[in-house]
């Protein structure tokens, strides 16, 4: 029951994953690793005298926006494990942002369903093969009237 909304599968029993499914997942995926990865930001960042990252709550701002590649600036690593751990998910986020960017830009705009043009293929290739065997059985049918 649960499956329809992750996937559906094709007369060719191709898994076709639900844009909406996908960008839960990612948008889930981001904010979990931003809220784990805001604890060793903090605890790297209390520690060092100059720090302006003094909460759970400014860690995770900081990680958000490195994340979004927005990063106002009023909060920001001073340590270098703070610094390895922003830079780290400023990597790892823009990626997940900008998968999540394209799906709703695929759903807003309506880029090209590559399932669709996929199945349009397979369409096409087993009217090519089955045209192929016709062919073949009439070569076949015109070499034994030859040889007789």
């Amino acid at each position: 029951m649960v499956r329809r909304y992750i996937y559906s599968t094709d007369e060719y029993n191709v898994r076709n994953y639900s844009s909406l499914f996908l960008g839960v997942l990612a948008f889930v995926l981001l904010y979990s690793l931003i809220a784990l990865l805001s604890f060793p930001l903090l605890w790297f960042e209390q520690l060092h005298p100059q720090a302006n990252i003094l909460s759970y709550a400014d860690a995770f701002w900081a990680l958000q926006m490195s994340a979004s590649t927005i990063g106002f600036g009023d909060f920001y690593p001073v340590s270098q494990g703070g610094r390895i751990i922003v830079a780290l998910m400023f990597y790892i986020g823009v990626g997940i942002v900008g998968f999540i960017g394209a799906q709703i830009a695929s759903k807003m705009i309506g880029f090209a369903d590559t399932n669709v043009r996929n199945r349009e293929l397979r369409r096409q290739n087993e009217e090519i093969m089955k045209h192929n065997k016709e062919l073949e059985n009439k070569l076949d049918l015109l070499i034994e009237q030859l040889k007789s």
